[in-house]
């Protein structure tokens, strides 16, 4: 029997490479087959085949979706969210044709962007729907009976969380049942924006959450992306207008890999690292995080026309990880 085709042998077949399909799918081919690809294809040959089916998971509409709650005023006129997670095993497509057999919270890959104000009280309802033991571990000050880390939730189960939300910053939120790399693997986890009382200046908010998928299930991710699909923002390009501020959370949450990155061509950004500081920040047009760190980024564009950005892990870009943003005059 042929072994599985691994990243780094994929990459071997062409500028463009080919990504492994889940159990037994066959193959996809990104961009031109290897035979009709020239020596030195450009980055437009850099995508995937066809394109995803509609209806399912949209990353184009993620970037923009947050989940504020449904709100409400306790006793004490305190702000309470109240937020309902479903933990349940779904298919999803992470390109165009190419399915992965994932653990989601309410059916998608990374679960919704949770949305809140310090000082709000956040309530989340968690329903165990899947065939293993799940829980949800939120970065952030709360009490230890609310960190997820204990209290497993079995098969059909459910269970609680309530905290006041702080510090202000950018969070995150994942499965903390064993093994752990198995269960955010998997796909359980998604951003959790905590808001400073003063709010954020105004500007246009994206949320990218930094993924690979195992389609082999040989321990080494064969697809890269942000949101879930790979090359998705290489096809659909996100539009953006020259001279007005952009916000970018992005965080990294990437199974069977040390870091990944966040780099921007042709424009430089202010980094504030978890987002915890409205003040300090770094001027720069890439960013290397760990998995769970994550970072705001915040930038106006000078020039119109298409930029990329991407990993600065070639074979991550090389593998979906590459997006365009599509910055467009004022009128246009």
């Amino acid at each position: 029997m042929d072994r599985p085709l691994s990243r780094r042998g994929l990459l071997k077949l062409g500028a463009a490479g080919t990504a492994g399909l889940a159990a037994g799918a066959g193959s996809l081919f990104l961009g031109r087959s290897a035979a009709a690809q020239p020596e030195h294809a450009g980055h437009h040959d850099m995508t995937t085949v066809g394109d995803i089916r509609p209806g399912g998971f949209d990353p184009t509409a993620f970037l923009t979706a947050f989940d504020w709650g449904r709100e409400s005023r306790l006793p004490s006129g305190q702000v309470l969210r109240e937020y309902e997670l479903v933990a349940e095993e779904r298919e999803i497509e992470v390109a165009g044709g190419v399915f992965y057999p994932a653990w989601t919270y309410n059916g998608q890959v990374p679960g919704p962007t949770l949305r809140c104000t310090e000082g709000d009280r956040v309530r989340v309802r968690f329903t165990n729907r899947g065939s293993h033991a799940h829980s949800i571990h939120f970065h952030g000050i709360h009490p230890a009976n609310m960190d997820g880390a204990f209290e497993m939730v079995q098969p059909g189960g459910s269970y609680t969380y309530e905290f006041d939300a702080e510090p202000f910053a950018l969070q995150l939120y994942h499965c903390h049942t064993v093994p752990l790399k198995r269960h955010l693997h998997k796909g359980l986890y998604g951003a959790f924006i905590i808001d400073p009382k003063q709010g954020r200046p105004p500007a246009q908010e994206l949320v990218m959450v930094m993924n690979g998928f195992d389609t082999n299930f040989d321990g080494e991710n064969e697809v890269y992306a942000v949101n879930t699909v790979a090359f998705h923002y290489q096809r659909h390009p996100i539009p953006v207008r020259a001279g007005e501020a952009v916000r970018i959370y992005v965080v990294n949450l990437t199974e069977f890999d040390l870091i990944n990155s966040f780099h921007l061509h042709g424009h430089f950004f202010r980094l504030y690292r978890t987002g915890s500081d409205l003040e300090h920040f770094e001027w720069t047009d890439l960013v290397t995080l760990g998995q769970g760190e994550r970072a705001i980024l915040e930038f106006t564009c000078k020039h119109t026309g298409p930029f990329m950005f991407h990993a600065h892990q070639s074979e991550f870009a090389e593998l979906g990880w590459a997006g365009i943003l599509d910055v467009r005059g004022p009128n246009a």
